[in-house]
């Protein structure tokens, strides 16, 4: 395994690290679910991902009874949790959101369910309207001063927000956000690359990354369509997202990238998770998966980094353009 720095902060986390999203709580049992963290444990990964959303906080409580179970030592790994949607499967207005009153409640719950005493990392999971940054970032700074949360972040936050959540922190000695948790992937590239750019000398920002393999389709599973019993399948608004518009091109970019992949006698999704690890601003790429093989054949990615030419990497980036 590889450690990276997050950002300008000194704290390494693995370079490929392990979330819950869709999996725990829902789609996995929890037999599963420790064989699983067991595995990512055993390889080296020592920042697990959670959020107060994933399976209406069922995702959690099961990660918490998992690591409990397997006896991590505390000190060896990060664990995290992300606040805006709420834990409750019809949210009242104080339920969700990033007001002061909703960050705080969701970090307590959130601390119970991990069954742990403070959270390495909290991220505000989207940005709220309805909340002032200023309101947010006094709540997060409030956190870190009682004990309860170690470092802060974004996900899915625009560079204007960040620095404005930045310039209240510098305004009132307050505690900043460290990271920002993305997509990125061959086919979603611009905001890491191009619209955080200057942040990441700028603010020191360290970001830790999600849906390296844009929904699976990277690993060319749905080259031939989707199967009717594939999630993919069976929820229409989650394959529009998925395939995007028709001038995005992304399944036809995913089919000439997997391609590719099988003339360089690699697995697609193995190659696609090396080249997220490859950008130096990439702290730790999140993985997911339902299965332990799933999981070790992802882990081989670490593996394939120096193992193909600067003028492969150059023609994968090419495929999926």
């Amino acid at each position: 395994m590889q450690y990276r720095r997050l950002g300008g902060s000194g704290l390494q986390l693995s370079a490929l690290s392990f979330g819950a999203w869709v999996t725990f709580g829902s789609q996995i049992g929890r037999s599963t679910a420790r064989e699983l963290v067991a595995t990512a444990w055993d390889h080296g990964i020592n920042f697990f991902d959670n959020a107060e959303g994933y399976a209406n906080g069922e995702a959690e409580r099961v990660m918490g009874d998992v690591i409990a179970d397997l006896r991590l030592p505390r000190d060896g790994f990060c664990v995290s949790s992300k606040v805006m949607f709420g834990s409750a499967s019809d949210p009242r207005p104080t339920q969700k959101g990033l007001s002061r009153k909703h960050v705080t409640d969701a970090c307590h719950a959130a601390l119970k369910r991990l069954r742990v005493e403070c959270l390495d990392l909290y991220y505000c999971h989207r940005p709220d309207p309805e909340t002032p940054v200023a309101e947010t970032v006094w709540a997060m700074d409030a956190l870190i001063r009682q004990g309860k949360v170690l470092y802060w972040g974004t996900s899915e936050w625009p560079a204007a927000l960040i620095r404005e959540a930045h310039k209240v922190a510098r305004a009132h000695h307050l505690h900043a956000p460290t990271m920002e948790q993305p997509q990125y992937n061959l086919l979603h590239r611009e905001r890491v690359e191009l619209e955080y750019a200057p942040l990441y000398a700028e603010l020191g920002l360290g970001t830790t990354t999600f849906s390296p393999l844009a929904s699976g389709l990277l690993t060319g599973k749905y080259n031939e369509g989707v199967p009717d019993d594939a999630r993919l399948g069976r929820e229409g608004w989650l394959q529009r997202i998925v395939f995007g518009s028709s001038d995005e091109r992304r399944l036809e970019r995913a089919q000439a990238f997997t391609a590719l992949a099988a003339e360089l006698g690699a697995p697609p999704a193995t190659l696609a998770i090396a080249w997220c690890l490859r950008n130096p601003h990439v702290s730790s790429v999140i993985l997911g998966a339902s299965r332990p093989e799933q999981l070790l054949q992802n882990l081989s990615a670490l593996e394939w980094i120096d193992r193909l030419g600067e003028g492969d990497w150059r023609r994968l980036e090419a495929a999926a353009e």
